[in-house]
């Protein structure tokens, strides 16, 4: 690596005036900027040379370079909000799957081909590099990456939006297949830091549980709610910069960290007892510490009802920190819904609809009209699933304990809406505990789903089809009260990860032929249909697409030790591990396959190399017998010198976006044969058919639109309709 530091120049700079790129070495986006900047983060920021620096050096150096240049634009984007005085739109998730940030970032600030030079003269090589970067454990499935596209998006269309979400220390778990098997281990995505995020210590919020509820009435007569004697927990804010695609918009991701609002018990570490002393912020700080802990107990239970109140009461505490410092006090919620848009990405974050509703009563002393007013008016709602053991219910008792002033106002907030519906339908007591926010029961729950909708003035589903079976069937009811509220929106993908950057042979074809406008506008890839029977132009999709199925082959041999045949059929089942996702059938299909071969040696088979990926549930035990069994199929199939090259089997483990990224491009088959009427939109689907994958699968979720996009004869539907 050769050494190149940043000489100083005669800049004079004033108090507060900044260094342009123009005026700053370090902030240029030239080869030698870039390799200015690269060489003195190894040194002042890592303190290292090129004697010392390892390649996990020289990859945080590269993301604190890009980084460099994304700051500017994030601070003036930011300003730029409040001094416009904009509507915001505050998307809260406990997933967001964004996977590895550094190619999106370079690819959006349009400096790839300049930073790959500029690594590669230092003596590095960008790739390697890249591989070195751990993914963010912030997800599990396409709720999140759903989350993380939508962010991508609005960064784009420079809308301005914050996305808010869990920093999880260790996320779900890194999927290990041992002896065939599933097995979780810890997913330390944080073990050597992570260079792209920016700790906010001044942005810590308390955020309270257990305790007790005192009412009383003041002086003037009115009625004042307490919510004392709480166990309070600190959430401190970790802000990740989220860029627009050749904009000069930089949008914010912020996390919360869950911190003890006590460091140790000092009294017991003197006298010894030093697990005792720990044992606070050990509990304190367990909120964060993993993404979905297995709920099938009562302390598992507790730990996610707690995550998703830390989420929604830190965050909903700085929204309104943020509007009040844009607004006077006579002013204050006047215009509240007017300059906030929160959407709520499923059930999880449902209890915001409460929590704002209680600092609006308790804190701020709104009346309940007005303060239920101003919520509706706030939140929107997207329900991702009809299937009823992912609707989420909480114990009555157990709220009473960790959110005792919630519950009160959850009660409340649902007599007032059944008076309203006695109104309307009067003796019809069916229709009321269909209704109802509170299930009854031994064991009252309350329905977080009905909860959404009722206060929120939106509800989407993600697919047409989703969308007409919430009307018709799941919520009905509320349907017919409130027609107006029911809308569709479409889940979606952005083509910068799931095309530009992760086939770049295709996306390079595309832009050669048609221009590159279709990356910030997909409606423009219509114009390759005049190029379909181009001869020339399909040898050159052919190449692209071999050449894709190579290098997976080539990491199929690196991590399963199974040479598979790139000219094959790649027929791809990657998702999360679920009986209605169909794995099964998709495995007894391989069975089938085999036994066909096998009875028929040298009959005419395409050669088909069949991939799964997925990870399944911990607690979920016949998803991991699924596992088990396609692991146990793939040890015969791919054993069996009988067969050959005319089948293979493989389990990719760890499924994750960067292995997406890899699997997608080189697929030629997409599996998407879920049962009719259960998956809710799906994503999956949309990037395989973007880098050129055929679909197999059902009329279900989105396969419906994309039917009606791609035409019936570049997609393969079977089996039952909803």
């Amino acid at each position: 690596m050769k050494k190149q530091k940043a000489t100083k120049k005669d800049v004079k700079v004033k108090p507060w005036q900044k260094l342009s790129p123009s005026t700053n070495p370090l902030l240029g986006n030239d080869v030698q900027s870039l390799q200015l900047s690269i060489v003195n983060h190894l040194e002042f920021s890592l303190a290292k040379d090129e004697y010392s620096a390892t390649l996990l050096d020289g990859y945080k150096s590269l993301v604190l370079t890009v980084r460099d240049r994304l700051i500017e634009r994030w601070v003036e984007t930011q300003q730029t909000y409040y001094n416009q005085d904009v509507k915001r739109v505050y998307y809260i998730s406990m997933e967001y799957l964004v996977g590895r940030l550094l190619g999106n970032a370079m690819l959006n600030l349009g400096i790839e081909k300049e930073l790959q030079k500029a690594i590669q003269e230092l003596g590095f090589d960008i790739h390697t590099l890249q591989e070195r970067a751990a993914e963010a454990g912030l997800g599990n499935g396409g709720l999140g990456r759903l989350a993380a596209c939508f962010l991508d998006s609005m960064a784009t269309l420079e809308l301005p939006a914050f996305g808010y979400g869990i920093r999880y220390e260790y996320g779900i778990f890194s999927q290990k297949i041992v002896n065939g098997q599933q097995t979780e281990c810890p997913d330390s995505w944080l073990r050597y830091g992570n260079a792209w995020e920016i700790e906010r210590p001044e942005f810590i919020y308390i955020v309270k549980f257990n305790g007790r509820v005192h009412q009383y009435t003041d002086e003037k007569g009115n009625l004042k709610t307490e919510w004392l004697d709480t166990d309070d927990v600190i959430a401190m804010a970790y802000d990740t910069p989220v860029p627009g695609y050749r904009t000069n918009t930089v949008n914010n991701l912020r996390l919360w960290g869950a911190k003890s609002s006590r460091a140790f018990n000092l009294e017991y570490f003197n006298h010894g007892d030093y697990e005792k002393a720990m044992l606070e912020k050990i509990e304190s700080e367990t909120i964060s510490r993993v993404l979905y802990p297995k709920d099938d107990f009562y302390e598992g239970q507790v730990l996610r009802l707690k995550q998703e109140y830390f989420l929604v009461s830190a965050t909903l505490q700085d929204i309104i920190r943020r509007y009040k410092k844009a607004h006077t006090k006579g002013q204050l919620f006047k215009d509240f819904a007017d300059k906030v848009a929160v959407q709520l990405n499923d059930t999880h974050p449902s209890l915001a609809i409460p929590e704002l509703m209680r600092i609006l009563l308790d804190e701020e002393g709104l009346s309940w009209k007005k303060a239920w007013e101003v919520t509706e008016k706030t939140f929107a709602y997207t329900n991702h699933t009809v299937l009823p053991e992912a609707l989420e219910k909480w114990s009555v008792k157990l709220i009473a304990k960790v959110l005792p002033r919630h519950l009160q106002i959850i009660y409340e907030c649902n007599s007032r809406f059944l008076d309203s519906v006695r109104l309307s339908h009067p003796n019809d007591f069916a229709r009321l505990q269909n209704l109802s926010i509170i299930e009854e029961g031994q064991d009252k729950k309350v329905r977080m789903a009905r909860l959404c909708i009722v206060g929120s003035h939106s509800v989407n589903g993600v697919s047409a089809l989703h969308t007409e079976i919430i009307k018709s069937h799941l919520f009905k009811e509320f349907y017919e009260l409130w027609p107006e509220k029911f809308n569709n929106k479409t889940n979606g993908i952005t083509p910068r990860r799931w095309l530009k950057l992760c086939n770049p042979g295709l996306s390079g074809l595309i832009t050669e032929k048609i221009g590159d406008k279709w990356v910030s506008d997909l409606t423009k890839l219509k114009k390759l249909n005049g190029l379909a029977e181009d001869s020339q132009f399909q040898k050159q999709w052919q190449k692209v697409k071999l050449e894709n199925k190579k290098r997976l082959a080539k990491y199929i041999l690196q991590t399963n030790g199974i040479k598979v045949n790139p000219n094959s059929m790649f027929d791809v089942h990657v998702k999360r591990i679920h009986e209605y996702k169909r794995q099964l059938m998709n495995a007894l299909h391989v069975i089938t396959l085999y036994n066909s071969i096998k009875a028929d040696p040298q009959g005419d088979f395409a050669p088909r190399t069949v991939i799964f990926a997925g990870k399944a549930a911990p607690g979920y035990f016949i998803a991991k017998l699924i596992i088990q069994l396609i692991t146990s199929i793939a040890n015969v199939v791919n054993s069996d010198q009988e067969i050959g090259d005319k089948l293979k089997v493989v389990f990719l483990e760890n499924y994750s976006v960067a292995l997406a990224e890899k699997i997608i491009p080189a697929a030629d088959l997409s599996e998407q044969i879920s049962t009719a009427g259960t998956e809710a939109s799906g994503t999956g689907n949309m990037k395989f058919a973007l880098n050129g994958a055929l679909t197999i699968g059902t009329l279900d979720g989105a396969n419906v639109e994309m039917r009606e996009e791609l035409g019936d004869e570049n997609i393969f539907i079977f089996g039952l309709k909803t």
